[in-house]
């Protein structure tokens, strides 16, 4: 087995992100239980235009200041200048087709306050839909299985990077930026930068994962989180391209598909299979 180097007992699992609704803040729980299309909670919800278009950061980079608190079945939303609002599972029956990238899916409907609410907040006609389990979803096929769905994250159902690999970009910036810039599901410490490049298949405590494809980076990873605002310089997009870019684009992480269930816990050892 390889791993780089390091004994597997040396990489552990340091940080877990959830995002509730597509391109807003995360949550960093201590343990997540993993399903098929991703973490639990993970994406389940977006926010498209009134003709079903999938918004994200890309366009609308306020989002990130947006956070949904889950309180049972419901989210709590707060942004800044807005009022909480209870983000409720919708009514059964209420349901619209979405596109998101080059995926149309049957979704459900959120209920008129919230959907004002957002469109509020973002100045212009706003829906949040939500994926239950009729929602399906395909992982594009060159890359896995049948039967693999996602959640609406871009593509695959988690991304994973390793604290070497930011450690190293962070060595070439100006200003360090935080792993959030690249909105991760599982980070790993105790590994070489971009180690991660090589790995075909992990454990993570007692979930078996595919590495299924590098992740290509885009204007998002310019989003400061804790502004909501584009860098002016472009970072760190700017600085992966003179060192990480490939004939598909810049990457920067890796995708990851489930090979079963369990839970996943902040220290739990990641082997190299």
């Amino acid at each position: 087995m390889g791993n780089g180097g390091r004994t597997s007992t040396s990489i552990v699992l340091s940080a877990l992100y959830v995002f509730p609704v597509k391109s807003c803040a995360a949550l960093s729980p201590p343990l997540a239980k993993v399903e098929p299309r991703g973490l639990a909670g993970d994406r389940r919800w977006m926010i498209v235009t009134g003709d079903g278009r999938f918004i994200t950061g890309r366009e609308q980079p306020r989002l990130t200041l947006v956070r949904a608190e889950p309180q049972g079945e419901a989210l709590e939303l707060s942004a800044p200048g807005m009022e909480p609002m209870r983000l409720c599972p919708p009514a059964i029956g209420s349901r619209m087709d979405v596109i998101v990238w080059r995926s149309t899916v049957g979704v459900q409907c959120a209920d008129a306050a919230a959907n004002a609410w957002m469109s509020r907040y973002l100045g212009a006609d706003s829906r949040f839909v939500f994926m239950d389990a009729d929602a399906v979803r395909a992982v594009d096929a060159r890359y896995g299985h049948a039967g693999d769905e996602v959640s609406f994250a871009d593509g695959f159902p988690l991304l994973l990077i390793g604290e070497g690999s930011l450690a190293e970009l962070n060595r070439r910036l100006k200003t360090p930026v935080p792993m959030l810039r690249f909105r991760p599901n599982l980070v790993v410490a105790g590994t070489p930068a971009h180690s991660e490049d090589g790995w075909k298949r992990i454990r993570v405590g007692g979930v078996e994962f595919d590495v299924v494809k590098p992740c290509t980076r885009c204007t998002f990873t310019t989003v400061n989180p804790a502004t909501g605002e584009f860098d002016a310089r472009g970072e760190p997009l700017r600085t992966l391209k003179t060192y990480r870019n490939t004939p598909d684009g810049i990457i920067f992480g890796q995708n990851l598909i489930a090979r079963g269930a369990g839970t996943v816990r902040l220290g739990d050892p990641v082997l190299v299979l």
